[in-house]
């Protein structure tokens, strides 16, 4: 209980939210690799072959968002939770 409380409090240090910040960034695009581009999975057997496959959905993630900016769209923000929806709307 004690660790669990000290962790909780270090969540709410400018330091670690920080750090946080640039993890969360780090997580959408991954999310974004696994969601839209199907990187779960590896297509090709063998690690040179693997790898020029990341390279390539990388290259394909990096021109998504270029048009995205060239076209004016804001990225979205992290999505709500049905439960935290329904407590919102209840308050």
């Amino acid at each position: 209980m004690q660790a669990l409380c000290a962790a909780r409090g270090r969540e709410q240090t400018d330091m670690f939210k920080d750090t946080y910040r640039h993890r969360a960034g780090i997580e959408g695009t991954h999310s974004q690799a696994v969601r839209a581009m199907g990187l779960r999975r590896s297509r090709y057997i063998g690690l040179p072959k693997t790898h020029l496959g990341h390279i390539a959905v990388a290259a394909a993630i990096n021109l998504v968002r270029l048009t995205s900016f060239w076209r004016g769209d804001v990225p979205e923000q992290t999505r709500t939770s049905a439960f935290k929806r329904v407590m919102k709307q209840a308050a």
